[in-house]
Formats: C-alpha cells, structure tokens, sequence
C-alpha cells in the first residue's frame, strides 16, 4: 500500500487574511510547491453524515476568477457525481445549472463593472 500526503501552506496578513496560498503533493509530477489563489477542500464525515469544508481565497482573488473557479468546480462535481453514482440525468441538472450560473455570474460582473472607468 502506497501513501501519499499533500500539503497546504497558506501565509496570512496581520489581519489573519490569505496572502499566499501554495500547495504539494507527494508522488506529484511537480517537484516544487505550485501556487494558487484559492481552494476549496471537503471531507465526508461517516460518524456525523455531514461534509466538512475548508475554503481560502487570497486577497488577488479576483471576481472573474471566483466566477470561473466555481463554474469548474461545479463541473468537476458533476462529473465526479456520475462516475460514482452513474446518475446521468442528474449529473447533467447539475451541469445545466452550473452553465446558468455562469452566465448569470457573468452578466453580474458586466452591470457591476459598466460605469468602471477602464
């Protein structure tokens, strides 16, 4: 049996805010530390039957990038969702919404944006 940890280092500011977040894994292809600018991490609880989550962003975390990060997330738990339970149909719920959620992220980000001066 094979181990494998990974690490996640994330430095904070004098408020206790994410400044820098940068992860590894053993037995990854990377040897150093790769950077990122959020995560978001969950662990099922059998005893308790409830999901326990970690989610950090970084102050440089930009809108667009929140917006685009939870579309993929969304997607990837689809995807996830059908290989293990090979419900297609509510995968595919899944994904139909996580496409409006984009889109409706989207457009937010447009009307917020409209009187920014560029």
């Amino acid at each position: 049996m094979t181990k494998h940890s990974i690490t996640i280092n994330v430095l904070l500011d004098n408020q206790n805010l994410p400044e820098h977040i940068d992860w590894n894994a053993t037995g990854s292809a990377e040897a150093t530390p790769q950077q990122a600018k959020a995560f978001m991490a969950s662990f099922w609880d059998p005893k308790e039957r409830t999901a326990l989550r970690m989610d950090l962003w970084t102050k440089k975390m930009m809108v667009d990038e929140m917006n685009d990060f939870f579309f993929q997330t969304l997607m990837t738990m689809a995807d996830t969702y059908v290989r293990a339970t090979r419900n297609e149909d509510l995968s595919d719920e899944l994904k139909e919404f996580a496409r409006s959620f984009r889109k409706k992220a989207e457009e937010k980000l447009m009307e917020d944006n409209k009187d920014v001066p560029q």
